[in-house]
């Protein structure tokens, strides 16, 4: 009986250790797992734009998206599997972009590039169409964090400085910021995601400086007018307490720009913190399922003390924040149009290429109509985003319409990418073939700069005059 247990006792360490030693396999590379398929670090040529709305670019903004999408094909698809699966930011991309000179869009001047709004949305395009995370870093740290120093008309960090701040803060970060030297984040209100904000700026002289707005709060997500983060004026400067949350690029800015309640006008005002503010504390947020690649994360405000030169005198209302959104939601809808181009060439190529019952995918009936109805989505999203562009640059643009864009783009681009994830069937599950992580991705786009609903309610009472936030109080009890 001893040896009986102690053979048994062989035999179970020992198939322990078989168990333990096919656990440690390394996995098999995708091409030799499913060689059936190209992986989408092989990133397939544009197929989506069937209307041809390239005729309607100037050359600039042709070049501009050319060489985007050389930089995001060769550069990020090779990686960006590998970089979902870790959740981390790969940095060492960003002084590629900086090259094609896609940081600080509009913004002229001060190092910025000066390219028109469409130049700017097609450079979105092109980088949501490879990695939505990018594109979202980018968008806050070039649309939210800049804009607010310059103003433009246009958003992003940038565009908060170079919107909202003095000439002293335009000359002082925003060089810096257009070449991904230093890094902002933006602090502001929970408009922004279930898992994310948008945030990422980019690279220009030797040091690196990052930077973030800080805006969305625990409690305060689509209600963003009703910050509890405050700013109490004292000697020489302001006192801000508070906590942010979903702030992208906090981890790693160098700059935060924060929105706070004047806790003596209550009205809303705009601050640049530094990453070295005694008082400030960032820390990333775990096990998100969409923009893995995207850094958020929640922020702490406890007596941090901004000198007076770093309010941004041009924010002192929530109608100021509302002019960055504007810009926000016309670009996330730029954003919304290049994931559902990525899928979509995605699965054009993916279909040709994989068999069942001896043919091509793409030759049965059902999945014609598939494709079909995911380019026709496309055809007129793009279109709609081309249209809001021109309003844009003519100064006729308004909230409405901007919210009603990013509504309706990313309600189709979610119909769009949902056809595309079940025509790859279990491969649509994986992040190698683009599409499962683009499907994640595209729900905080869906949700972050309003919601689906808050932005079609912002539109509702654009057309009727009647703004329906919040539930209309009864006169009297109703007998039900």
């Amino acid at each position: 009986m001893a040896a009986m247990a102690t053979l048994s006792q062989k035999k179970g360490a020992g198939s322990k250790d078989i168990e333990r030693s096919q656990n440690e396999l390394p996995a098999l590379e995708v091409s030799v797992a499913f060689p059936q398929a190209t992986p989408a670090s092989i990133f397939p040529p544009m197929t989506s734009d069937y209307y041809e709305f390239d005729d309607l670019l100037s050359s600039e903004e042709k070049v501009l998206r050319k060489k985007v999408r050389q930089v995001m094909e060769k550069v990020v698809a090779p990686i960006m599997a590998e970089y979902c699966e870790k959740a981390e930011f790969p940095f060492h991309v960003m002084p590629k972009l900086a090259e094609v000179c896609c940081v600080g869009g509009t913004i002229k001047g001060y190092g910025c590039p000066g390219i028109s709004i469409t130049g700017s949305a097609i450079a979105m395009t092109e980088i949501a169409r490879v990695d939505a995370s990018c594109s979202s870093a980018i968008l806050v740290h070039s649309s939210l964090a800049m804009l607010s120093i310059e103003p433009t008309f246009l958003i992003s960090l940038h565009m908060y400085i170079a919107f909202y701040g003095t000439e002293n803060q335009k000359e002082k970060y925003l060089p810096s910021l257009a070449q991904l030297n230093t890094f902002a984040c933006w602090v502001s209100c929970e408009i922004h995601i279930i898992l994310f904000n948008i945030l990422l700026t980019l690279l220009m002289f030797t040091e690196e400086f990052y930077m973030f707005q800080a805006l969305t709060e625990p409690d305060h997500g689509s209600d963003a007018s009703s910050l509890t983060t405050t700013a109490t004026k004292v000697n020489g400067g302001w006192i801000l307490n508070g906590q942010k949350r979903w702030t992208g690029n906090c981890t790693f800015a160098d700059v935060f720009i924060v929105c706070a309640t004047n806790t003596h006008t209550n009205k809303i005002n705009g601050f640049i913190v530094k990453k070295d503010a005694p008082g400030l504390m960032a820390t990333k947020i775990q096990n998100k399922i969409g923009l893995r690649i995207m850094q958020n994360g929640d922020t702490l405000l406890k007596g941090v003390f901004v000198p007076e030169e770093d309010r941004l005198p041009g924010i002192n209302s929530f109608q100021d924040v509302n002019k960055m959104l504007l810009v926000a939601r016309l670009m996330a809808s730029w954003q919304a149009i290049g994931i559902s181009m990525g899928v979509f060439d995605l699965c054009h190529r993916y279909l040709n290429e994989r068999k069942q019952f001896g043919v091509p995918l793409a030759s049965f009936q059902i999945t014609q109509e598939k494709m079909v109805r995911m380019l026709g989505n496309i055809q007129a999203m793009f279109l709609l985003g081309w249209r809001l562009c021109k309003l844009y640059e003519s100064e006729k643009i308004t909230i409405g319409q901007a919210s009603l864009a990013k509504a309706w783009t990313t309600k189709n681009a979610r119909e769009t990418v949902s056809i595309g994830r079940e025509l790859l069937g279990g491969n649509g599950l994986l992040a190698d073939f683009l599409v499962g992580k683009a499907f994640c991705d595209l729900e905080a786009i869906f949700t972050y700069d309003g919601t689906y609903d808050i932005t079609s309610m912002v539109t509702g009472r654009e057309i009727t005059g009647f703004a329906s936030f919040k539930p209309v109080l009864l006169a009297k009890a109703s007998r039900l």
